[in-house]
């Protein structure tokens, strides 16, 4: 159009066509009329969808000034920056972003590309299946390479999940391509326009409008260049955003129909990491994938203009460019390599603080934080000796990333002058030179983050291929729906299985039939194949041959309960509809009444991840609940009766799954162990080794004498021996017939308390204490809602719907107050805070100083052609190059070597106190607070704060320097840089106020989708017996929606931003031009003001990107100086108070007036308790469930402290001694054994106080010697963590050992039988009476045949003495004690 005109306008001369003139004129007005319309936002037509919206994005009704200029965020600016945003205040998502726009385009294209590359093999007899909708893949895979093996002429070729995310994201990608290629061609006209500007004041006679138009074009060109750059940042930006929501929708359904042998290679960890970091790195690179074509094309053309301007003396600086491209290889390579090594470390650490924080208890009873406290400070210091080399590095780093731009000007023009004495350096050829080298300085960079970028890029997305192209379950393999004709429920013919297509069968030639309506039951020894059995029914096991079918709906109860995070009642409707009515008597039939009863908002309470404040009965019973709810046709149950006690097994057998229950009319298939229930059993199944070995009733079985027969026999002798043992104390037992076998898993699962049914009796004492032994010092329940102790229940009755699980990570709001900038400071020390910012003052005098002597060089007078003083000019350039680039060195290295200071000393502070933080913070605090702020804030603290603090000043002290050469070249500007500063200024507080909130609300939203994620994983084959897949991929799009919501605005803020704070820019560039023409002075300060005023814009941008991202990462050192503020317990040991050496001589424990009470607000637990107990007793501790006995060695410990009252060990108060000083003196044998990760020696002996000999006779006196001495490594053997690799019986023993090495006077034992089968039990009583004959034992006991022959019993009842006396005479009284012995059948 614009040539048109000129074309008419240059023929003017020659005749005018007045037709063409008439309609290029009309046409041209049109074109103008319409081009103003345009700027005006459309209305949505009347019934369009986005009016139903509540709160739709503003984008797709923008009118296109709007959209380049990205005006429509504005109102979420301004709302954010009136008040904190929220997740409502978030507009929903467009349309064309949503998951469910996004994924199934991907998974069609994925399905075809799959179906593409299967039917290329030719002579192949098979057919590809149609693959389903939403998860298409190679269900054949293997088949499809078993047949290849036999022809191994053509070659297999793999689905390319490159082709198909091209396919699928790259037509709208494309469009950045030409954004990106105009970008960088106007980038080159800047220093082109200063070439005609500097000959424009050079030349005196030139007009003064060609200057005016100069400056013109200049400042049309930076803005056309903001305005294409950020759209083309847009566009990468979304189609990032998007490429990640199609990832994430693709794993998540492949996630639901894997087979269980794909499950096998990809374990959770790594397919929630392809979710999270796979899938972030594909984001990463759809905004760097087009600089693989521009970084080159910048830097052709870069070269060229150089060349035109310099001539062959440019090479010297590409030599200098080329030369640093290997030294930076170098060091990131070395860099990669600290990165490993600083991983690790920290890995070790994180999981060290694990342990502590899982098993603090422990340490806060033995007194050994210190010792672990120093096995901390050892990985530190390796993790900080490493951070110390990559500080080095990174000085070295910023180093040649400052100096090369100089250094490649100082070559360039060294060797220009020298050459030829002829080559004069002007104006035009430095300022235009230099203008191009900071361009050139850019893609060089860029370049090594670039191809890394690409390289992690292409693992990502072969780990990406690997996992979509898993082979599929087979839905066909199991007939389901109504077999009207069938004579059974469930029909099996001669069917084999096993879990993977090339394993061995696990299940052969099964065959059986259950008739409609009947209750099944499935026996055999451990490892038999009876949880296989119900997974073949379900379908989840590979079928090898035979036929399977199954009528109607499936319900199914795994062995290991599998809990939603959701409240209980959702977790037992599962998705179905409510009906009041069922959902009663379901709750009712699984013995959840009182359960429910007890939590803090009812049933609408809500249960933690996994079920951590559930016990592991009451998990199995929400399990059994949701089954019974849903109501379908078969049931089958894997052993849910094995996790709750005796009476609650017989309560739920009867009211559900036996004859008379609830699903009497059904099919019922149960596994089971329980030997009493199986006389009621239709029919019984008795499997070994993967075969049916016997089928029929129980008294046919029983006449036939088989293995039947002989599991009886196996299993009635234990279950006796649980019948016997004291089922109305506190621990309710879990009955397990595999009580005799301690290190079988099963025994594991079945070792968590119930507070089942029972609770009943109990439950009005159960209100003021915390909670009974069953979790006093359990580590798996550290983490439960039991410590909110049950006293807290009382309050949470007033106030029903306040109650939540922990204290959540709280997300702080608003500024960050200058405090802890001064608190980081102090930290790094002041004086080396000082010193680097005087360095980096130095540094840039020293470069603003080199570029103005630049200018005065320039403007040397040209004598016959050549310059004088050349020498002298370049010698002081070079000089003051230098002096920079050692101070850029210099505060580099004072930064870094601060940085780790700082990190060295908060982590010591934050380490320090959380040690010293009371057992009621521990309560408190989820676990996972306390964990993140060791890896995440720290990790921000060591790597992250130096860095953005070095770029940070870098920036602020560019754009100053700037502004400095401006203001010195034209005076006059200072009367536009400080209204523009203003501008400035307000933009960014008003962008970093919403910009940080909403990066809050993002990663706020963040953890459900991965939480969400696992839990699914976890659960995959119980979503897929209720057929709910299409609920949960719902629910999982959901999330992931939610967390885009807030990461689109904060994308498109950032781009908000920058066009504004490039147009302040670009406004900066203009008025420097402006003025330069105006004053026409002397070429060289003009060419260096417009040459800074060019790269102003770049270094406005990085400021607030620096200013915002050091805002954001300065919370974490707020984050950790509010733990090292926390309240602690009492000083760990007092000099002046410290009890002898000796104490305790005799042992002798007195309580005067004790009470104690666990919060200031609460009940006292234990009241007046008035006991002297002599050296050398030993006592029992009785009473019922929540009388407070654990209370008692709480307050023996200072666990908790005293309310009134005293303890006197030997004449000495025990409150007024230093912790370890008491701790230290008397030994607990805890209910949980605990142990950490690390040698037996150090779980023994962490301070490494005693001889080996000392050990080994501990060890054997623990009866473990033949054990450890069988182990390769002996004493050095590797307990991993939680001493998963003992059993639970051979981890009692080590705590035995722990309190036979300590031979200390006072002995508390609380005891565990639980854990430990009957002959364990007697070795450790024998041993005690042995050992420890002449110290006082404190036993809490829960089997009362331990305590017949103690000195005396303490029987406490709501926290008073009730009874104390030798247990015969207690027998005699007819009190509490004989109630109690009646009930365990020993009177």
């Amino acid at each position: 159009m614009y040539t048109l005109f000129l074309k008419c306008f240059w023929e003017v001369g020659a005749e005018v066509d007045i037709f063409r003139y008439v309609t290029f004129y009309s046409y041209f007005v049109l074109v103008l009329i319409q081009l103003i319309l345009s700027c005006f936002p459309e209305k949505p037509p009347l019934f369009s969808e986005t009016v139903r919206d509540p709160n739709p994005c503003p984008e797709s009704n923008a009118s296109f000034l709007s959209k380049i200029t990205f005006w429509w965020i504005t109102g979420l600016m301004i709302q954010g920056y009136r008040q904190p945003l929220e997740a409502k205040d978030l507009w929903s998502l467009n349309k064309e972003d949503t998951s469910e726009e996004v994924v199934p385009g991907l998974a069609r294209n994925w399905a075809k590309e799959c179906v593409k590359t299967k039917k290329q093999p030719v002579k192949l007899v098979y057919s590809p299946k149609k693959p389903s909708k939403s998860n298409g893949s190679n269900h054949d895979a293997t088949e499809e390479a078993e047949a290849l093996i036999i022809k191994t002429a053509q070659k297999k070729s793999e689905a390319s999940l490159s082709k198909v995310l091209y396919k699928t994201f790259g037509p709208y990608f494309l469009m950045s391509f030409l954004f990106k290629a105009l970008h960088d061609l106007l980038m080159f006209s800047g220093p082109e326009i200063l070439k005609l500007l500097i000959n424009f004041v050079n030349d005196k006679d030139a007009p003064d409008w060609q200057g005016y138009l100069y400056t013109g074009i200049l400042f049309i060109c930076t803005c056309l260049q903001t305005l294409i750059l950020h759209q083309y940042f847009h566009i990468c930006f979304v189609t990032g955003m998007r490429l990640k929501t199609a990832v994430i929708g693709v794993i998540y359904r492949k996630a639901l129909v894997i087979t269980n042998s794909a499950r096998k290679t990809s374990t959770v960890g790594e397919i929630v990491n392809l979710m999270s970091v796979d899938a972030q790195r594909f984001m990463d690179l759809a905004t760097y994938i087009n600089m693989i074509w521009s970084a080159p094309l910048q830097v052709t053309l870069a070269l060229y203009l150089l060349w035109q301007n310099l001539g062959p003396s440019v090479l010297a600086g590409v030599a200098v460019m080329v030369l640093l491209v290997p030294l930076n290889a170098v060091m990131a390579v070395k860099t990669k390599t600290y990165q490993v090594a600083q991983m690790k470390n920290k890995d070790n650490r994180i999981k060290l603080m694990n342990e502590i924080l899982n098993g603090i208890k422990v340490l806060k009873l033995y007194a050994w934080e210190l010792a672990f406290k120093e096995k901390v400070l050892g990985i530190r210091q390796e993790e900080l000796k490493v951070l110390k080399k990559s500080a080095y590095l990174g000085a070295v780093g910023t180093f040649t990333w400052v100096c090369a731009p100089f250094l490649v000007a100082l070559s360039t023009f060294a060797v220009y002058v020298m050459i030829d004495e002829n080559n004069v350096l002007d104006a035009q050829k430095a300022f235009v030179s230099l203008a191009l080298f900071n361009i050139l300085r850019f893609p060089l960079n860029i370049l090594p983050m670039v191809i890394s970028s690409v390289v992690q890029a292409s693992v990502s997305l072969k780990r990406l291929r690997v996992f979509l192209s898993h082979e599929e379950l087979d839905p066909d393999s199991i007939v389901r729906g109504s077999l009207k004709d069938a004579d059974g429920s469930i029909i099996v013919k001669n069917a084999s299985f096993s879990w993977s297509r090339n394993d061995p069968p696990s299940l052969n030639s099964i065959d059986f039939t259950v008739p409609e309506g009947s209750l099944i039951a499935v026996v055999g020894q451990v490892g038999c194949g009876k949880s296989s059995l119900l997974s073949a029914l379900l379908g989840e096991m590979e079928k090898i041959e035979g036929y399977v079918a199954v009528k109607g709906s499936i319900a199914y109860v795994p062995q290991q309960a599998w809990i939603q995070n959701a409240t209980l009642k959702g977790n037992i409707i599962f998705g179905r509809e409510t009906k009041e009515s069922h959902y009663k008597r379901v709750v009712e039939a699984c013995a959840l009444l009182p359960d429910i009863e007890i939590l803090p908002t009812g049933d609408g309470t809500e249960i933690g991840e996994k079920g951590v404040n559930l016990s592991g009965g009451q998990k199995q019973r929400v399990s059994l609940a949701r089954a019974v709810y849903c109501n379908a046709d078969v049931y089958l149950f894997d052993d849910p009766l094995s996790a709750v006690d005796a009476h609650v097994g017989k309560h739920i057998f009867e009211k559900v799954i036996g004859p008379k229950g609830i699903l009497k009319n059904k099919t019922r298939v149960l596994v089971t162990h329980g030997v009493n229930y199986l006389p009621q059993m239709d029919t019984i199944i008795v499997m070994v080794d993967g075969e049916i070995s016997e089928m029929g009733s129980y008294q046919e079985l029983l006449k036939q004498d088989g293995a039947f027969a002989e599991f009886l026999r196996t299993y009635a002798n234990a279950e006796q021996n649980v019948e016997n043992a004291d089922s109305e104390n506190s621990l309710e037992w879990t009955i397990h017939p595999l009580v005799t076998d301690a290190s079988s898993p099963t025994v594991k699962e079945g070792k968590r308390m119930e507070n089942g049914v029972l609770v009943n009796e109990a439950s009005g004492k159960q209100i003021n204490r915390q909670l009974s032994n069953s979790s006093t010092y359990s580590g798996e329940t550290g983490k439960s809602l039991q410590q909110n102790s049950t006293t807290e229940l009382q309050k949470a009755a007033e106030d029903k719907n306040t109650w939540k699980l922990t204290e959540a990570d709280a997300a702080k709001t608003g500024r960050v107050k200058a405090a802890v900038y001064w608190e980081y400071m102090k930290a790094i020390g002041l004086l080396i805070s000082f010193l680097s910012i005087f360095l980096f003052i130095c540094n840039h005098i020293a470069s603003l100083a080199s570029n103005y002597w630049l200018s005065l060089w320039t403007d040397d007078p040209v004598i016959n052609g050549t310059q004088q003083h050349t020498h002298l000019r370049l010698g002081v350039y070079g000089a003051l190059g230098i002096s920079q680039g050692i101070a850029v060195f210099g505060y580099s290295m004072a930064v870094s070597i601060g940085g780790i200071f700082a990190s060295r000393y908060l982590h010591l502070g934050l380490l320090h106190n959380v040690l010293r933080s009371p057992m009621s913070f521990f309560e408190r605090t989820p676990s996972g607070n306390l964990v993140n702020r060791f890896s995440k804030e720290m990790d921000t603290i060591d790597s992250m704060i130096p860095q953005i603090i070095k770029m940070f000043m870098g920036s602020l002290f560019n754009v100053i320097g700037a502004c400095i050469i401006i203001l010195l070249a034209t005076p006059l500007a200072a009367v536009v840089i400080p209204p523009l500063g203003f501008i400035y200024f307000f933009v960014q507080r008003f962008y970093v106020a919403t910009s940080r909130q909403l990066k809050r609300l993002e990663s706020v939203s963040r953890s459900p989708v991965y939480s969400h994620f696992n839990e699914t994983l976890l659960g995959v084959s119980v979503i897929r017996a209720f057929e709910e897949q299409q609920r949960f991929i719902r629910q999982n799009d959901t999330k992931v929606d939610e967390n885009q919501k807030a990461y689109f605005p904060s994308i498109v803020a950032n781009r908000w931003l920058a066009v504004r704070l490039e147009c302040v820019g670009n406004c900066i560039v203009l008025f420097a031009a402006l003025f330069a023409v105006i004053a026409r002075k002397s070429p060289g300060l003009v060419g260096l003001s417009v040459s800074y005023s060019l790269q102003i814009t770049t270094y406005l941008n990085w400021l607030v990107r620096m200013s915002s991202e050091l805002e954001t990462n300065i919370v974490a050192v707020e984050r950790i100086q509010e733990y090292s503020e926390m309240e602690t317990e009492a000083e760990w040991s007092i000099q002046h108070t410290a009890p002898p050496s000796t104490w305790p001589h005799e042992g002798k424990v007195e309580f005067r007036g004790y009470g104690l009470r666990y919060r200031k607000d609460l009940d006292l637990v234990l009241k007046n308790i008035n006991v002297t107990i002599n050296g050398g007793e030993k006592v029992g501790i009785v009473g019922r469930t929540g009388a407070g006995k654990s209370s008692l060695t709480l307050g023996l410990f200072r666990i908790n402290e005293s309310a009134e009252g005293q303890i006197i060990i030997d004449g000495v108060d025990i409150a007024k001694i230093g912790l370890h000083d008491l701790r230290f003196k008397i030994t607990i044998i805890p209910q949980d054994p605990v142990l950490f990760s690390g040698s037996l020696r150090m779980n023994l002996d962490p301070f490494d106080q005693y001889s080996d000999e000392e050990v080994w006779t501990s060890l054997e006196l623990a009866h473990l010697k033949n054990f450890v001495s069988s182990l390769p490594d002996k004493l050095n053997h590797e307990c991993s963590e939680g001493g998963e690799n003992l059993s639970v019986g051979q981890r009692q023993l080590v705590c035995l050992a722990r309190a036979l090495l300590r031979k200390s006077k006072v002995l508390v034992l609380d005891e565990a039988t639980a854990a430990v089968d009957l002959e364990t039990d007697d070795l450790i009583q024998s041993t005690i009476r042995t050992q420890f004959e002449g110290c006082t034992v404190l036993t809490i006991a829960h089997r009362l045949n331990t305590i017949m022959d103690y000195t005396r019993v303490i029987v406490l009842d709501k926290g008073e003495v009730a009874e104390c006396d030798s247990p015969a005479n207690l027998l005699q009284k007819k009190g509490i004690f004989y109630n109690m012995a009646k009930d365990s059948g020993l009177v």
